[in-house]
């Protein structure tokens, strides 16, 4: 009879195969904060900052997963990852999830409830087109193992102590300050990237990872061909 292995390999997910956001303003306030933290933490080593990727709360279980707008993590190496596996990881410090009526009981219970129980800092939800949010920028903050609401300033604006930056409505999108220098971060648009040129970098980093793991693999067939 066939020995049966102790340890079966695990595949957790990368892509659930839905749209990356509910509408093109919903992207686009998505891209305006990742691109914004990302430049506010390029020269951090121990920061990283991604989005509508899984992150994966419960190792040996594929389905615990669940996949924030945005995600800043501290603490943890930089590199592009296809999820992100709290096991190996640490909890995230910031999470924001720009909201939609669609999305409401996702982003309001399910999400909001495991957030708080992996220790995620704090819970930020945006509702760009003010669908049902009143007010359309709300946040929460973990003391004890609880989410408590963070108090609004009287404009309106957010301060999200983890990242370090003042979130307030601008239009339908959402501005970011840092607090140090109070300066605005730029919009996506505002930094002069266009999309092709994202998309052609994008594709060029998954490119070269792609080779670097094909590299990899070759090695390790080598030595396992050399060893046997």
């Amino acid at each position: 009879m066939a020995a049966i292995p102790l340890h079966q390999e695990i595949e957790y997910p990368t892509s659930d195969g839905q749209p990356m956001a509910e509408t093109s303003l919903h992207l686009n306030v998505m891209f305006d904060l990742i691109m914004g933290l990302r430049n506010r933490y390029r020269e951090v080593p121990d920061v990283w900052v991604g989005g509508n990727l899984f992150l994966c709360y419960q190792e040996g279980n594929p389905r615990a997963a669940v996949a924030p707008d945005v995600l800043l993590a501290k603490g943890v190496r930089k590199y592009d990852r296809d999820n992100y596996l709290l096991w190996q990881e640490r909890p995230p410090s910031l999470v924001v999830e720009v909201t939609s009526r669609s999305t409401k009981g996702e982003d309001q219970k399910r999400k909001k409830g495991i957030y708080e129980q992996i220790g995620v800092e704090e819970y930020i939800l945006f509702d760009p087109y003010a669908e049902y949010l009143n007010p359309s920028l709300q946040g929460f903050r973990l003391l004890a193992g609880k989410y408590l609401p963070i108090l609004l300033n009287p404009d309106g604006s957010l301060l999200s102590q983890t990242s370090g930056v003042l979130m307030r409505r601008e239009g339908e999108k959402l501005r970011m300050f840092d607090v140090q220098t109070r300066k605005p971060l730029p919009w996506f648009e505002e930094t002069g990237v266009t999309i092709d040129e994202l998309d052609r970098k994008l594709e060029a980093e998954r490119r070269a990872r792609l080779a670097l793991e094909e590299e990899v693999a070759r090695l390790r067939q080598d030595l396992e061909r050399r060893s046997g």
